[in-house]
């Protein structure tokens, strides 16, 4: 089954949902959708013809590791070389750097193309594009002089290196440590786990961002610092010079992503230490390291958004060609589409994809604004829109990208279970996932302690409002094709508006039921965002419909939006409920757990 990137329902998104057609208009993005469609449409062109057939391919090759080089699966490299050389790697990078600084909302969309086509490959992409923003935002000018230029080419990729052993989310605990030369350089050492594309065949150099400890350095997060650490040392003319004292001791076999090596790094196994150089300030790496990690959440989100749709499209495509049993108004053996519990998952799978989506775009939205908007105390509302939708993005994505393809394999039955038909393989990469760029539980807690309190709960507050609204001119249209839509959007937000007054009030003295509802929380703030960006989705399709257009995507658009409100979204009494009234069935459960 072939890969078709959706281009038309991104471009209206875009278009209807978005504060990108005004930064066009004040000229605060020199852009037009005149050059935005036809990127879109060629990103996805690429994805669908290059990427995508590599996919499976990868998925049965995988990577192979001898004397400490990686080769990855065939073609992979090739096709790296066409992505970097058509100029796709350098969309969000500054212009002085080679890049193209194309809004955030537009690269993301990019980086959903390449991730559906194949998240083995796109992952690789991703990290390299956070390396480039975390260098650019607190390298010195040597050093973004010398490796910048050629990592925003696709010459050189970037990766990030924080996990340890013994140190998974808990980054006080590592114990890399950096030796500072009389030069100014470091030597470093130490081990690093679980390390994407450490170290691959198809860029000529690789520039290691390391976390690691200074000899003298404070305890826990305080004491840590950030360096770049090549794998290869670059020359003062720029040229490639000796090999650093860093190797890959070993690849993982992991459950999905086969095509990505996923490394051991170690540093300094020689005995003299890697040679490195500080990004930023000593002991002030982890908010260095942040930039980087803040870019590459929201880019594993979209990834979620990736597999789902590449999901949803293999299973609507099955279930329009597998014939079985009867329905009502079919003679004879009767498409599955046509079955109304199969039109049920397939509509679930579509309405999560795309509320994922919108999720992210509208973060990726958000930080446009934060970043173009002339006014200071605008961009700093936009930064904290995005800060508070970042973790909702990451984790509700993630999971559906899970939930989506597990409904995929069920679509498919028997031959879901099966590697035969593609939708198994779906399913084994979309689980990672929720676990890396930080757990969907350590974004839960992350939303519901830091950003919930942001300006005295005024931003979500502001969100519920926005939310508020969009429901309020649903429900004013008291139009049939909109049904109930309205009003479960309505009481879906103020379920959250509800909860979420519950959480401020714990979070100063009773912070352990807060975190015993975070998830449950983070799941009903996304019911509601994803609801009411479906239904402003919907309500601009409703507008140019009434205007004369005739696209059947219009309707399609409205009917998605009611299904939401009207299947999923009533999901939202329940997540209330659990927030705020389970948390004592979490906190003094002891008894189940001492005999476990």
């Amino acid at each position: 089954m072939s890969y078709r990137a959706p281009v038309e329902e991104v471009a209206f998104f875009l278009k209807t949902c978005t504060a990108l057609p005004l930064l066009m208009e004040q000229g605060l993005v020199d852009l037009s959708f005149d050059v935005v469609d036809p990127v879109l449409e060629e990103a996805g062109k690429f994805a669908a013809s290059v990427i995508a057939p590599l996919d499976k391919v990868s998925d049965k090759q995988g990577c192979t590791l001898k004397d400490g080089a990686v080769t990855t699966p065939e073609g992979w490299r090739a096709a790296y070389e066409a992505w970097a050389a058509a100029g796709w790697s350098s969309v969000a990078a500054e212009e002085e750097f080679g890049g193209q600084h194309l809004p955030t909302s537009v690269t993301s969309a990019l980086t959903e193309f390449w991730n559906s086509a194949s998240p083995a490959f796109g992952i690789g992409g991703v990290l390299t594009m956070g390396a480039i923003e975390a260098l650019t935002a607190h390298g010195s000018p040597e050093l973004q002089q010398t490796y910048l230029t050629k990592m925003v080419a696709g010459t050189w990729t970037g990766t990030m290196n924080l996990t340890e052993s013994q140190a998974g989310s808990d980054l006080a605990a590592l114990r890399a440590k950096a030796v500072k030369q009389a030069d100014g350089t470091y030597r470093v050492f130490g081990t690093k786990i679980f390390i994407s594309y450490g170290e691959h065949d198809i860029a000529e150099n690789i520039v290691h961002l390391v976390l690691a400890r200074l000899p003298d350095a404070p305890a826990g997060t305080r004491g840590i610092s950030l360096f770049l650490v090549p794998k290869v040392l670059v020359n003062a003319d720029g040229s490639l010079g000796e090999r650093n004292d860093v190797v890959c001791a070993g690849i993982e076999h992991k459950l999905g992503l086969h095509g990505s090596p996923t490394c051991t790094m170690v540093f300094g196994e020689k005995g003299e230490g890697a040679i490195g150089y500080l990004v930023g300030e000593e002991n002030r790496g982890l908010a260095c390291m942040f930039t980087m990690m803040n870019n590459a959440r929201l880019a594993v989100g979209i990834q979620g958004v990736a597999v789902a749709e590449r999901a949803t499209q293999r299973a609507f495509a099955y279930a329009k060609d597998r014939r079985q049993g009867k329905a009502p108004g079919f003679e004879g053996s009767a498409p599955i589409i046509a079955h109304p519990d199969v039109k049920r998952m397939l509509l679930t799978m579509r309405a999560e994809t795309d509320a994922a989506r919108a999720i992210c775009l509208k973060t990726a939205d958000a930080l446009d604004r934060a970043h173009r908007l002339p006014d200071p105390s605008a961009r700093a509302a936009a930064l904290a829109e995005a800060s508070l939708l970042t973790p909702v993005a990451k984790a509700f994505s993630t999971d559906i990208g899970i939930e989506v393809a597990s409904t995929g394999v069920q679509v498919h039955g028997g031959m879901g279970y099966v590697e035969e038909t593609g939708a198994a393989q779906h399913m084994r990469d979309a689980r990672i996932f929720a676990i890396y760029e930080g757990t969907n539980g350590i974004q839960a807690i992350d939303l519901v302690t830091r950003k919930l309190p942001q300006e005295g709960g005024d931003v979500v507050n502001a969100v519920i409002a926005d939310y508020r609204d969009i429901a309020a001119e649903v429900a004013a249209l008291n139009s049939p094709d909109f049904g109930h839509t309205g009003m479960r959007l309505a009481e879906t937000v103020d379920a959250l508006a509800r909860a979420t007054r519950k959480m401020l009030d714990w979070l100063p003295s009773d912070q352990a039921k807060a975190l015993a509802g975070a998830t449950p929380y983070l799941r009903l703030f996304a019911r509601a965002a994803g609801g009411a960006y479906l239904a402003k989705v919907a309500l601009a399709a409703y507008a140019e419909r009434a205007a004369g257009g005739t696209d059947p995507r219009l309707a399609a658009r409205i009917a998605l939006a009611r299904f939401f409100a009207e299947n999923l979204a009533t999901e939202a009494k329940g997540l209330e409920e659990t927030v705020t009234s389970g948390a004592n069935g979490v906190l003094e459960a002891e008894a189940v757990l001492a005999v476990a």
